[in-house]
């Protein structure tokens, strides 16, 4: 009964790591960018095989199918060495969301995820005793009361996720956060070749990727911004142009700079509408009025554009 009690266990946590990234699909998502994926098809592909491949191993490994459990094993000792790369490639602290949003990138995470290896390791090896079949049942009814409580968690986080994102579209302006992109204030004389600004007051630098959906859909937007007269548009590809990305640290895309006309960056932040580009451009239009400048208080850098 003992060994029973560990194969369930063990499987609830690797079914309760799955619906924690269904209970917050856009985080979980967004986080493996921290493990090499970009925005676009392959990551949702990506995210949607290791949610089907936990609960899938979960299921098994509760049902007692030895190779399932030599499977997860094996899936958690990946997890501990994809952890420890991106730890020694600097994303300590990264979210990688494991467990849920809060779940980040560190060598607690490598222990754990070695700890489930052997636990699910062992699993094979623990001494079996005989279930009835009322225990069975009995079992079998505990784990899918567990499973639907799982799901019902899951479908009220992504209610309310989408009851927050309803909420918040139109309102808000293109979040401006510290350390996406070149700081507000500082030169961006890689922008300079790319972004001429002979005649015009501002520059904005659209970053936009192929594989990126809603870039597409936001091409009319763009394309309306760049009529004015006043404002030099420059529509940066990743692929095209991927040296150029890495040197401003654009996270993703769409992402939009807005300079000045020596180049330095007056506002920049990821925008996901013509209302939250504009509020990009209008943002960095008063502070050239201002004068603000490299002179831009670093409280402004976590608060969304247009506040």
């Amino acid at each position: 009964m003992v060994d029973v009690l560990i194969r369930v266990a063990l499987a609830a946590v690797l079914a309760g790591a799955a619906l924690a990234k269904l209970a917050a699909p856009r985080t979980s998502e967004a986080a493996l960018s921290t493990f090499g994926f970009g925005e676009g098809p392959l990551r949702r592909f990506a995210w949607l095989a290791l949610i089907a491949t936990e609960l899938g191993l979960a299921s098994a490994v509760a049902a007692g199918v030895e190779e399932a459990a030599y499977a997860a094993a094996a899936l958690m000792a990946m997890f501990a060495a994809v952890m420890v790369s991106a730890i020694l490639r600097g994303r300590a602290g990264a979210p990688c969301a494991c467990f849920g949003a809060r779940s980040t990138v560190g060598w607690p995470s490598v222990g754990r995820n070695l700890a489930l290896a052997a636990g699910f390791a062992a699993i094979p090896s623990l001494p079996s005793a005989q279930i009835s079949t009322d225990g069975w049942l009995a079992l079998g009814l505990g784990v899918a009361l567990l499973a639907c409580a799982g799901l019902v968690v899951a479908m009220l986080a992504l209610a309310r996720e989408v009851g927050m994102l309803r909420l918040q579209l139109g309102t808000q302006g293109a979040l401006e956060i510290a350390g996406e992109g070149p700081d507000v204030g500082a030169r961006a004389p890689e922008l300079a070749a790319k972004l001429p600004l002979d005649g015009v007051q501002l520059g904005l630098a659209v970053f936009s990727s192929e594989g990126c959906h809603l870039c597409q859909s936001l091409s009319p937007a763009i394309e309306s911004v760049a009529r004015d007269p006043q404002l030099s548009v420059e529509v940066v590809d990743e692929q095209a142009d991927p040296a150029l990305w890495r040197a401003l640290g654009v996270p993703g895309s769409p992402f939009a700079i807005a300079v000045g006309p020596d180049h330095t960056v007056l506002a920049k932040g990821t925008f996901n509408n013509l209302a939250q580009l504009e509020s990009v451009i209008a943002t960095a239009d008063r502070r050239r009025r201002e004068g603000v400048g490299d002179r831009v208080d670093s409280g402004l850098r976590d608060l969304p554009v247009g506040a």
